[in-house]
Formats: structure tokens, C-alpha cells, sequence
């Protein structure tokens, strides 16, 4: 998948009617958008995702590899009957607060209800034509292995959004820790896919 450009990502925000935080007096006023690769191949960090603010007229823009499904381990071997989760595309406001993840690191935790697609079916590819909930399930923004990076997504997401490298992570922690002290403790996250963007 191809970066983005800012005015092409505003651009399909727009289009979807997504709110957009373009208020820009203080810096950090954080997007937080993920776009998922179109092929939806399982178990890889093949998606990205993109941190897009305003301050003072320009606008800034930083991407980092991620996952935003499920690894095949989970999808295999799902925690609920019901099918592993794989988030909805979609916008979901005030959806993550700073927290810690399993208890144990600083990440974004589930703050706001988000919709999730149920895939049941125990096999290693993603549905998305299951069973869709709405409510708490968990679903943070978190990094995968504590040092390096992760070549595969495996055990590391069951539905969470996903870093791949740990040094990105922190990156993006810090730049959201700086947001929160400005804007609040809590972040709006927009999860689109690569076809909403190649064909605009």
C-alpha cells in the first residue's frame, strides 16, 4: 500500500462527512486514522496508520506501519464463540483514553463503545460479512513486541490496533501524551480502507 497525502486523506474524511479536528491555535490537535490495506491479507502489518494535525494554518502528518485485524492465531483460535473481532471501518469519537494495556504498559485503552464484525468461522483468512456488535470488547491501540519489530501479527491483536515496531509506538505515544495535556484525555480514531482513497 502507497502513503497517503494529507489533502487526499482530508479529502475522503470529508467526503464520508467524519468530523475532522482542524482546530489549530495549540499543536496537537491529533487525527488518528488507520487505513486498512484493500487486499486484507491476514497476519501481516500491512496497514497503516496516520496522525494528521494542524497548528497554526499547516498541517502535519506522521504514518507508521500497523495492523488493524486480527491475527490468524486468534482468528484460529477466537476467545468468544461468537468469532474473533475484526474492527468495522468506520469513525468512532472519543473512542480510546491513555491506559494501560493488559495492565501492564502505557497504550490507548477502549474508552467509547466502536462496532466490531464477528468472524467466526475458525479458519485463517479475515471475514467481514459476520456478525456485527457494538459496545466495550477491549479494542486498544497498542505495539506488538516490547523491543524491535514484529515481522508477523500472530497472538499480538485479537481485534486491537496494532504497531508493529516499538520505537513507533513510542513515537506515537509521546506525540498523544503531548495532545492530551492540550486537548483531553480522549481520542477520536477513523479506521477507512485503501480502496476509499484510491478511488477518490
Amino acid at each position: 500500500m502507497r502513503k497517503f497525502t494529507i489533502d487526499e486523506i482530508l479529502y475522503v474524511m470529508r467526503r464520508k462527512g467524519y468530523r475532522i479536528f482542524d482546530r489549530d491555535d495549540q499543536p496537537y490537535n491529533l487525527n488518528l486514522i488507520g487505513i486498512r490495506n484493500a487486499s486484507a491479507i491476514p497476519n501481516q502489518f500491512d496497514d497503516r496508520m496516520y496522525l494528521l494535525w494542524k497548528y497554526k494554518g499547516t498541517w502535519h502528518i506522521k504514518d507508521f506501519p500497523i495492523t488493524t485485524d486480527p491475527g490468524t492465531y486468534w482468528l484460529m483460535n477466537p476467545m468468544m464463540v461468537q468469532g474473533t473481532a475484526i474492527l468495522k471501518e468506520g469513525q468512532y469519537l472519543g473512542l480510546w483514553k491513555i491506559g494501560l494495556h493488559q495492565g501492564e504498559y502505557e497504550a490507548l485503552v477502549q474508552a467509547g463503545p466502536c462496532t466490531v464484525i464477528r468472524d467466526a468461522n475458525r479458519d485463517n483468512r479475515l471475514d467481514f460479512n459476520g456478525l456485527e456488535e457494538t459496545g466495550f470488547f477491549g479494542i486498544n491501540c497498542h505495539r506488538a513486541t516490547a523491543y524491535g519489530t514484529s515481522k508477523q501479527v500472530d497472538k499480538w491483536s485479537a481485534g486491537c490496533q496494532v504497531f508493529a515496531d516499538s520505537s513507533d509506538f513510542a513515537v506515537f505515544m509521546s506525540l498523544v501524551k503531548e495532545a492530551a495535556k492540550i486537548w483531553g484525555d480522549s481520542f477520536t480514531y477513523t479506521l477507512l480502507n485503501e480502496r476509499d482513497l484510491v478511488g477518490a
